[in-house]
C-alpha cells in the first residue's frame, strides 16, 4: 500500500499523505515516497504550487511509535542515516524552486508540526492542532530547529521547543508559523485558489530565484550584498526578465 499519493491539477502538484491508520506517522516508507514525489514535482517544469496535505483529518502525528521503539536498537550509523533520510525529505521541500503549501486540517504533532513548517505557506482549519512534543519523549526537534530559527526568534523557540505543549491554530498564527486559518468546508478552495493566484501572477523564474537568495544570504552585510547583486544579474538573464519587462515597456499584462 501507498503512504503517499501525487495528483496534478493543472499547475498544482498536490502531496497527499495517505497512511490515516497511523494517523500519517512517519516512517522510512512514508518519508521516502515523500522524498520521490517531491523530486518529481521539483523536476516538472509545468508544475508552479506544491500543495502538502493529508487524505484525512489528522495531518501528520510525527514518528511512528513501533519504529521509535526499533530505534532504540539502532546503531549510531544507522540512526545517522535515518536522521539524514528525514533531512533530505526536508531540504527537498524547504528548498523547492517552486511555492510549497501546507493544508493542516487536523494534529500536525512533533515531526509532523515539522513538515507543516517546512512549506513557505501554512494554511490551517480552526481545528488544526500544533506541538513539537519530542522533549517529553527524550528525543530533541534537532532538524526543525535549523528551520524554524529562520522563522521565529529564541523566545518563540523555547517556548515551541522546550515546553512541548500543544497549541490551537490561532496560537501558532499570532507567532507566525501559519499564514491563514479557515474553516474545514473552505480551507481547500482556499488553498487552491492561493496557489492559483500565485501560478497565474508571478514569475516562476522569479520565485526560484528569490528563494533561493532568501535561504543563502550570509549574516556579514557586504557578503550579503556581493550575493545579492549577484543574484540581480541572474535574474535580469532570465526569459521570465525579459519577457516581463517587455510587457511593462508596452503596457501589456502578463499571464504568467
Amino acid at each position: 500500500m501507498d503512504f503517499v499519493n501525487s495528483e496534478i491539477i493543472g499547475r498544482i502538484g498536490f502531496v497527499i499523505l495517505n497512511r490515516p491508520d497511523k494517523r500519517n506517522a512517519l516512517n522510512p516508507q512514508l518519508v521516502n515516497e515523500v522524498t520521490s514525489v517531491m523530486k518529481e514535482f521539483n523536476a516538472n517544469e509545468t508544475i508552479r504550487v506544491i500543495v502538502i496535505k493529508s487524505s484525512d483529518k489528522p495531518f501528520c502525528a510525527g514518528a511512528d511509535l513501533s519504529y521509535i521503539k526499533a530505534l532504540s536498537d539502532f546503531t549510531f550509523e544507522e540512526n545517522l542515516e535515518d536522521s539524514n533520510r528525514l533531512k533530505h525529505m526536508f531540504e527537498l521541500i524547504y528548498n523547492s524552486p517552486k511555492i510549497t503549501i501546507s493544508q493542516v486540517e487536523g494534529p500536525a504533532i512533533a515531526g509532523g508540526c515539522g513538515l507543516a513548517q517546512m512549506t513557505d505557506f501554512c494554511f490551517a482549519s480552526d481545528e488544526a492542532i500544533f506541538g513539537y512534543s519530542e522533549v517529553k519523549i527524550g528525543f530533541i526537534p534537532a532538524l526543525v530547529m535549523v528551520y524554524l530559527r529562520e522563522k521565529i526568534g529564541m523566545n518563540l523557540l523555547n517556548k515551541w521547543l522546550l515546553t512541548g505543549s500543544v497549541f490551537a491554530a490561532d496560537e501558532a498564527l499570532k507567532d507566525g508559523l501559519i499564514y491563514k486559518i479557515s474553516t474545514p468546508e473552505k480551507i481547500e478552495s482556499e488553498v487552491i485558489a492561493f496557489a492559483d493566484k500565485i501560478a497565474s501572477s508571478t514569475s516562476g523564474d522569479s520565485i526560484r530565484l528569490t528563494k533561493l537568495l532568501m535561504r543563502e544570504i550570509p549574516p556579514n552585510r557586504l557578503n550579503a550584498l556581493e550575493l545579492a547583486a549577484k543574484s540581480n544579474a541572474e535574474a535580469r538573464q532570465t526569459g521570465d526578465c525579459k519577457r516581463g519587462i517587455s510587457s511593462f515597456l508596452n503596457k501589456e499584462r502578463n499571464k504568467w
